[in-house]
């Protein structure tokens, strides 16, 4: 009997707020280089990379928007990275067991925050998105790039980050900060530990408030398996190559 071959296996990578599919590139060179043949899809978020406020007003519109991307991209088997922001919609898209989906791997991204925090992390956001909407870009990202989890960066990267991200549309980056705050996000830590799905973590051990909070997740998740790297917050960035090396075992199962 003659059996049609399992479809390919696709890698599919979301960046962070402020991103676009481009901060992939390093990664998908070094995974290359680890594992030959390995499929990358490196999307760009809604309201990333268009001039125009995106439709996506939640992450359940996130949820619908990544599965229609998929199918008319024909991706039918596939694993999810997600760094920061993206890490967190991928996360959400994994609770609602999308057919597919064999694994998730988490780059410094919240699990979600519990019920009497949500209040002030919405506030805190939506400060943040007014400032988007109302200043020139370049003035609000050298601010946002002052921020602690960013204080890994050395001064050159500090300002090549603020040229690239000067392509963004304020309005729409303020747009997606609401719809996907947080606050606005519910807490995952529960199906993190009760999930089947195989589950992975980086963490960077200079970044101390995910380092420390990947550590909780690890004793709260134990079939969750956490990598803590040298570096800071965004790690595909700084040390790809270590990254690679670490994703590409279990990655090698899927392919």
């Amino acid at each position: 009997m003659h059996h049609d071959p399992s479809p390919p296996f696709t890698l599919v990578m979301l960046h962070g707020l402020l991103g676009d599919q481009q901060d992939w590139q390093a990664l998908g060179e070094a995974l290359e280089q680890a594992l030959p043949g390995v499929r990358c899809l490196a999307l760009n978020l809604p309201g990333h990379g268009q001039p125009t406020v995106p439709a996506v007003g939640s992450f359940a519109d996130f949820h619908d928007w990544l599965g229609d991307t998929l199918a008319e991209a024909g991706v039918v088997r596939y694993g999810l990275l997600g760094y920061s922001l993206g890490g967190r919609l991928a996360l959400y898209h994994a609770s609602q067991r999308p057919a597919g989906l064999e694994a998730l791997w988490l780059e410094s991204a919240h699990p979600g925050l519990a019920a009497p925090e949500r209040e002030a992390r919405r506030a805190h956001d939506e400060g943040w998105a007014q400032r988007f909407e109302q200043s020139a870009l370049a003035d609000v990202l050298t601010v946002w790039y002052q921020q602690p989890v960013f204080a890994d960066l050395t001064p050159p990267q500090r300002q090549r980050q603020i040229q690239r991200r000067l392509a963004n549309h304020g309005p729409a980056v303020a747009h997606m900060l609401r719809a996907t705050s947080l606050g606005r996000q519910p807490s995952l830590w529960q199906w993190l530990a009760e999930t089947d799905l195989p589950v992975g973590y980086f963490s960077g051990l200079r970044d101390h408030k995910f380092n420390t909070l990947a550590n909780r997740l690890a004793q709260h998740a134990p079939r969750l398996r956490h990598w803590a790297l040298p570096g800071g917050h965004n790690l595909h960035v700084e040390h790809p190559r270590a990254m690679a090396l670490q994703l590409s075992q279990p990655l090698a199962q899927h392919l």
